[in-house]
């Protein structure tokens, strides 16, 4: 089969750039399953597994769709049918009362029932790229992964952080100046990371702290923590009750309750969390079910029974912690 793979981020991503990442590992799991990939992307992409083309955001998706593809994949939301076979993922979240293409697929089943719908693949990860993983390694600081708005809660990893003892390192984050910010800040900020840093900083992560303010849609830093071994703390919010089970993590919109669970962050086992994330968050699960989705588009089969559309949630009326 023939995919075309439409992103608006280039490709590779060298740091910052979750949606982009899931893209390539996708890709590259559908070409060495025999499958010809082309990228419609930004200038300046490259890939030596497929073929790039690129992306134009001034002209229609479908004006720019070469004639040997089968099927398109967007990872744009599409405002007009598709003249060939297509789904669309949705990666993130939108304001409510937003209607999306019927073919439209979320990112988890949270993410979908908050659009009235069940169609969802997890993210995977393309763990090839990871490295090896030595579950036995000296383990030195917590994390926190992503960059420094108010819904990822870096004030609440601080504090979580602060009551325990721990060192915090805040990887994508830039410290911010707070004219009023009372709580003692020994967080060690790294900015925006990748490649052999990311790496090095994961390797050697005691726990995830993953206390967000919103609904997550997915959250790739928790299976990528997992992965190596390091169990994940957070709210309950958006995807997390679904991905985190108690063998890998606790969830608690009570950050106190989180405080005490990171005091036994020792007690979780490494292998139970990398096997978990190796046995359900592989970018070959991912391809396997986004498999199934294009078998059903290229059979004349909808998608959704009806057009996704976004439900008002508190992620707007702000959550508590």
């Amino acid at each position: 089969m023939h995919i075309l793979q439409v992103c608006n981020g280039k490709v590779p991503v060298l740091k910052y750039g979750g949606t982009e990442r899931v893209v390539w590992w996708l890709s590259k799991e559908l070409h060495l399953r025999g499958h010809t990939i082309t990228f419609l992307v930004p200038e300046g992409s490259y890939a030596d597994f497929a073929n790039v083309l690129t992306y134009d955001p001034n002209r229609p998706i479908a004006e720019q769709i070469p004639e040997e593809v089968d099927l398109v994949h967007s990872h744009i939301p599409l405002d007009q049918p598709l003249p060939k076979p297509y789904v669309v993922t949705l990666h993130g979240n939108s304001p409510p009362f937003l209607e999306y293409d019927i073919n439209t697929i979320f990112v988890s089943h949270n993410h979908a029932q908050r659009h009235n719908v069940d169609a969802f693949v997890y993210n995977g990860l393309g763990l090839d790229e990871y490295g090896a993983v030595d579950l036995h390694t000296k383990r030195n600081h917590l994390l926190f992964l992503g960059q420094n708005r108010k819904e990822k809660n870096l004030k609440g990893c601080r504090y979580i952080a602060h009551k325990t003892g721990h060192t915090l390192v805040a990887a994508g984050a830039e410290k911010k100046k707070q004219w009023f910010d009372f709580q003692r800040d020994s967080t060690v900020y790294k900015g925006m990371v990748g490649g052999e840093d990311k790496l090095e900083l994961l390797r050697h992560n005691k726990a995830l702290l993953f206390p967000v303010l919103w609904d997550e849609p997915f959250g790739l830093a928790m299976t990528e923590s997992l992965y190596f071994g390091a169990p994940v703390f957070g709210t309950r919010y958006g995807s997390l009750p679904e991905i985190i089970t108690s063998e890998v993590g606790f969830l608690s919109n009570d950050k106190n309750a989180l405080v005490e669970a990171v005091k036994n962050l020792e007690s979780y086992d490494a292998k139970v969390c990398h096997e978990y994330v190796c046995d359900n968050f592989s970018a070959k699960q991912m391809a396997d079910k986004y498999l199934q989705y294009y078998e059903q588009v290229l059979n004349g089969q909808t998608i959704n029974a009806h057009k996704p559309k976004s439900v008002l949630t508190k992620r707007f009326k702000r959550y508590k912690f």
